[in-house]
């Protein structure tokens, strides 16, 4: 695990998405009331329309805006993904580590803040961070081979994907929101015909629920769906879910990761992996909480070992491995 001590920062670039699903003005007022306690210098950057995030997050990195030596992602999942995507495509004008991130929930499932702090309260991780009370780590991420995109919590074709769609039509907010419409989409699926390849092996060809690929443990901000996941060990976790586990009982069986001791359920992990659907129909599939276009049938995720500094907990439940895997091969194919 890649940890080390850092000194406080001392200037903060906070990207807040104003339309994010738990926004309000109390929430962000409380964010900059933090920084004014701590006396820490804070430029505020709202985001307008998509894009505007990783933008702000790229001008950071790339010293345009003073000395900044933290990012502040305040939002859901969706601009989490876009502040790293920022992150990730920039080019520093001088050598350094860059500002790190940390991230305020202000979405649905919030399952970045999940990864980073377990349920700790965000004005409590947020004052460590001000002080230099929390660790700062790199963090592996994935890249979609197809499209570029980099991937931090992770990446997910099937129901949970489909989930999403209906969630927009859920008259709910936050975690509540996801839990209908993941409830509302199980009751309906149907299992398409795929296959997940892990490093040129095949862990699953059939009948499919769904293919997670990560990253993150959660999914939602309360579906333990690679509960064995590390986020720094250069290796992505895989789990998939055939259609011999009838759809509806996958939200709660994927709740407390009870989904491992299922027939059904097969789990794995490596560098590089490929979700592909096989009946000609585009993938549904989504990463990072965002419903990607219905364009491709065949999705390859590549790992980027230590690609993002993050801030995060030094005892949170999600940095506190029960084992370590660093340097690893393919644990393979069998279901679980």
């Amino acid at each position: 695990m890649t940890t080390f001590t850092a000194t406080p920062p001392r200037h903060a670039v906070v990207i807040a998405n104003p339309t994010a699903g738990t926004m309000d003005d109390v929430l962000l007022d409380g964010v900059l009331a933090l920084f004014a306690e701590a006396g820490k210098e804070v430029t505020l950057r709202r985001t307008r329309r998509v894009g505007d995030a990783a933008a702000a997050a790229r001008a950071a990195c790339e010293r345009r805006d003073p000395a900044a030596d933290l990012i502040v992602a305040v939002g859901g999942d969706g601009t989490v993904h876009e502040v790293v995507d920022g992150m990730t495509r920039a080019r520093p004008d001088r050598p350094g580590p860059g500002p790190a991130l940390a991230v305020v929930p202000a979405g649905t499932g919030n399952s970045g803040y999940l990864m980073l702090w377990g349920e700790r309260p965000w004005r409590e991780s947020l004052r460590d961070v001000l002080a230099g009370d929390a660790a700062r780590r790199r963090l592996d991420l994935a890249r979609v081979a197809e499209t570029g995109a980099k991937v931090f919590l992770g990446a997910c074709s099937g129901v949970i994907a489909d989930a999403l769609r209906v969630a927009r039509s859920v008259p709910l907010s936050g975690r509540a929101r996801y839990a209908r419409a993941f409830a509302e989409t199980a009751e309906a699926f149907t299992p398409y015909p795929g296959r997940v390849t892990v490093d040129g092996t095949v862990l699953h060809e059939g009948g499919t629920v769904l293919a997670n690929v990560g990253g993150g443990r959660h999914r939602g901000g309360q579906y333990r769906v690679l509960p064995r996941s590390e986020y720094d060990d250069g290796l992505l976790d895989v789990c998939v879910i055939d259609a011999s586990v009838p759809p509806p009982l996958v939200p709660e069986l994927t709740r407390n990761g009870e989904h491992l001791g299922s027939p059904g359920v097969f789990y794995g992990r490596g560098r590089r992996v490929v979700v592909e659907r096989l009946d000609g129909v585009p993938l549904c599939f989504e990463h990072d909480g965002e419903l990607q276009p219905p364009t491709l049938r065949r999705i390859t995720l590549e790992v980027l070992p230590a690609a993002l500094p993050v801030w995060g907990g030094r005892g949170a439940a999600e940095f506190s491995a029960g084992h370590s895997r660093a340097g690893a091969g393919l644990d393979t194919a069998d279901p679980v």
